[in-house]
């Protein structure tokens, strides 16, 4: 299935402005409500089922034998038409 970008953004920001960012989304999975992406004139509203599948990544991107670029990347899934409810294994943040 090919992908369709809704939405993208990369810019960079502090500790403290991503950390703010991720607290909005939790709010929102917390309570319930669709969550709305927006950067300039681009903007996507997607509400998350109850149960959607969490996906964390740490990778290391570069040469093998040298240092490379670092990155988490934090990744909700489900599908369009059912809601989502998979996953795999307990997941544990410090």
């Amino acid at each position: 299935m090919p992908e369709e970008v809704l939405f993208k953004s990369e810019t960079e920001q502090s500790r403290a402005e991503i950390a703010s960012m991720l607290r909005r989304v939790a709010d929102n999975l917390d309570d319930g409500k669709s969550i709305t992406l927006t950067a300039g004139a681009d903007s996507v509203t997607l509400e998350p089922p109850a149960r959607p599948t969490f996906e964390v990544k740490a990778e290391r991107e570069g040469p093998a034998d040298s240092p490379g670029e670092l990155s988490i990347e934090f990744e909700l899934e489900w599908d369009e038409d059912n809601g989502g409810d998979g996953g795999s294994g307990e997941l544990e943040i410090e």
